[in-house]
């Protein structure tokens, strides 16, 4: 008998987070996200003075100050899935099936085509 493992993925980790990145062509959100995005580098780099830090430390704090700017300012990016079969393509599979289905029935011996031609 064979186990299986479930993976358990941390959403943190392994969530890629899109922004709505259609804001920056407005310039009234892009001037707001640069001056929220300088104020957060401008406390970081204070921060970052004060301590000796890693490479490692430092990229996560710039990575965090980046993704909060983008959530506060620009909103995270809807998703708008495509119909994966449209209706025009629904209607086309369903003409097929009766179409389909109209000539095995004429074959069966219940088809009113069918029945004159056998009484005749």
């Amino acid at each position: 008998m064979k186990l299986k493992l479930k993976k358990h993925w941390t959403t943190t980790e392994a969530e890629l987070q899109r922004f709505n990145t259609a804001f920056h062509q407005d310039t009234d959100k892009f001037d707001e996200f640069r001056i929220v995005l300088n104020k957060r580098f401008q406390a970081l780099q204070d921060l970052l003075r004060e301590k000796v830090t890693t490479m490692g430390y430092n990229w996560k704090w710039i990575k965090e100050a980046l993704t909060s700017t983008c959530q506060e300012v620009l909103d995270r990016k809807k998703c708008h899935h495509k119909e994966e079969i449209s209706i025009k393509t629904m209607e086309n599979i369903q003409e097929r099936k009766w179409e389909s289905m109209g000539h095995t029935l004429c074959k069966s011996s219940n088809c009113s085509e069918a029945s004159p031609n056998l009484e005749s």
